[in-house]
């Protein structure tokens, strides 16, 4: 999908694709499984579901996470009745174990529930002078990105990385040899984007790579931080579903029609994320980029996954290796 055909993506009318029980107000307990960024977004969505009818019943126990390692826990048995992941691949993990409908994504907003894009989070008043992405290979900036192997944030990073290069019309030859660049100059690689955040917050690196919505949050809470938009960076959209065997359908179905509602993508967007409904993103005034991208750009996630992030034989996988970081798959 282009980002142009995001446009097309009309209001869509989220409640015929997760319907209530007819004649029932959804009531009980939902388990939410989610990746950990948006935590805080959660506190303000349920909140506000609850003060709907529809909502007015429902409880919820939650878990958070690094994207893949949620659903490995999922696929291996936690209880979860909304699924929501940093990237496809991991949703896609819960079909192949059978948990999660291979009709996820046939939705009108294609089974995204927020967008976002990679920014750079730097220190108060950008000592590093850190403007694109040539600015993390300078000698002496220290880099923080969680691993890829635990975390849905790390992927959308390197290949917002990788794709910047090819959109700065560098080789393919060339943007893997600025990945390998890239990653010598991290300094660390937490499990997950929340653990990468407060690693930089604590001090270390000089810029962060991580969701705008992330860094729009710890701004928002007096954090000594700055955000820097990079020239070239790439979509990042998040999906969501309740899986076939949710303990509560009808519950779990209202709450993700209100999180796809204009009234809960309006929530979403005050919480930084950018909304997937046209005509409530309007609303909001995010940057743009001078070049914004899509992981179909670069062969989607299946092919991305396969050549870049194999556990054993993935380009990534190969510069980490390299490395001494640990590519174990969660």
């Amino acid at each position: 999908m282009t980002v142009g055909a995001l446009g097309l993506l009309a209001a869509a009318v989220s409640t015929a694709v997760f319907p209530a029980v007819a004649g029932a107000t959804p009531s009980g307990s939902v388990s939410l499984v989610a990746y950990s960024t948006p935590k805080p977004a959660y506190a303000a969505l349920i909140k506000a579901f609850n003060a709907t009818s529809a909502g007015k019943n429902v409880t919820f126990s939650q878990s958070f996470g690094a994207s893949g390692s949620q659903a490995t826990a999922v696929a291996n048995g936690l209880p979860a009745d909304v699924v929501n992941f940093s990237l496809a691949p991991d949703m896609n993990k819960l079909v192949k174990a059978g948990i999660v409908s291979a009709k996820w994504s046939a939705t009108p907003t294609k089974g995204m529930v927020t967008n976002s894009i990679v920014s750079f989070v730097v220190r108060p008043g950008n000592p590093k002078h850190i403007t694109n992405w040539a600015s993390l290979v300078k000698s002496g900036v220290s880099v923080i990105t969680p691993n890829p192997f635990s975390s849905g944030s790390a992927k959308w990073n390197l290949m917002a990385a990788y794709g910047a290069q090819l959109a700065l019309g560098k080789t393919r030859a060339q943007a893997t040899a600025y990945l390998t660049q890239l990653l010598k100059h991290t300094a660390a690689q937490p499990s997950s984007a929340s653990n990468a955040l407060q690693t930089f917050l604590s001090g270390e690196g000089d810029v962060l790579l991580d969701y705008e919505d992330d860094a729009l949050y710890a701004k928002s809470k007096g954090q000594a931080v700055s955000i820097v938009t990079p020239p070239q960076t790439i979509l990042i959209q998040n999906p969501v579903a309740v899986p076939t065997k949710a303990s509560n359908p009808a519950a779990a179905r209202a709450f993700v029609a209100y999180l796809l509602s204009p009234a809960g993508q309006r929530v979403w967007g005050k919480q930084g994320y950018r909304p997937v409904l046209p005509k409530v993103a309007s609303q909001f005034k995010f940057p743009t980029p001078k070049k914004l991208f899509t992981i179909d750009s670069l062969g989607g996630w299946t092919k991305v996954n396969t050549i870049f992030f194999t556990p054993s034989t993935g380009v990534v996988a190969k510069i980490e290796q390299g490395l001494g970081v640990s590519t174990s798959s969660s």
